[in-house]
């Protein structure tokens, strides 16, 4: 676990269901944002023991990117009491993630704001409060910097069109950038995974 700024922390953890064919690498990455309020965690996934004391008696809340994001976001949201928002599930899943339901152009009331994806429910989420953007699988880096996964973009939406549907994250004053598929990066990096 690694402080990326003040309130926000990073950390990785083996995905369990990893394959080596994968085009992801095995590490994946979770968060903790300390909004001033209470302890958000973004994709959670082995929580380190230095976040759970950050969490010790203060209200905390889950939120996903993705449903498939689940990691242990629901046994940990079970032994915490805590709420966990996630985005609408994908057609057909027979283990939907439980929990409270929100789409892109909601306000959570954790102070989180969702904006359009890759897909509608692979979601870009907005913390003023940091002035961090938390990516899901929308914004990746595998080794070659922040970039748009074109590649994975086969939802029936043109790449192109989600690329360019993106734009808008450069109008809110973004300072960092939380992806869960590589580590932490700058606005410059968004600036240029946009561009």
């Amino acid at each position: 676990m690694r402080a990326v700024r003040d309130g926000v922390w990073h950390w990785r953890a083996p995905h369990p269901e990893w394959k080596p064919e994968e085009d992801w690498g095995k590490q994946v990455s979770s968060y903790a944002i300390d909004d001033g309020e209470r302890v958000l965690l973004f994709d959670p996934l082995a929580v380190p023991g230095e976040i759970e004391e950050i969490m010790d008696g203060r209200e905390t809340a889950i939120v996903l990117t993705c449903p498939w994001h689940r990691r242990d976001a629901i046994a940990l949201a079970d032994r915490l009491g805590a709420p966990l928002y996630v985005p609408p599930r994908e057609a057909g899943d027979p283990d939907p993630v439980p929990g409270r339901v929100f789409a892109a152009g909601d306000t959570l009331p954790v102070g989180v704001e969702a904006f359009v994806g890759m897909e509608p429910n692979d979601l870009v989420l907005w913390v003023p409060s940091r002035a961090a953007v938390v990516t899901g699988d929308t914004l990746v880096d595998r080794g070659r910097g922040l970039e748009f996964p074109a590649e994975w973009a086969d939802k029936g939406v043109p790449a192109a069109e989600i690329l360019a549907g993106l734009q808008t994250l450069l109008d809110l004053p973004v300072e960092v950038v939380l992806p869960t598929h590589g580590p932490p990066a700058d606005r410059a990096a968004l600036e240029r995974a946009l561009r």
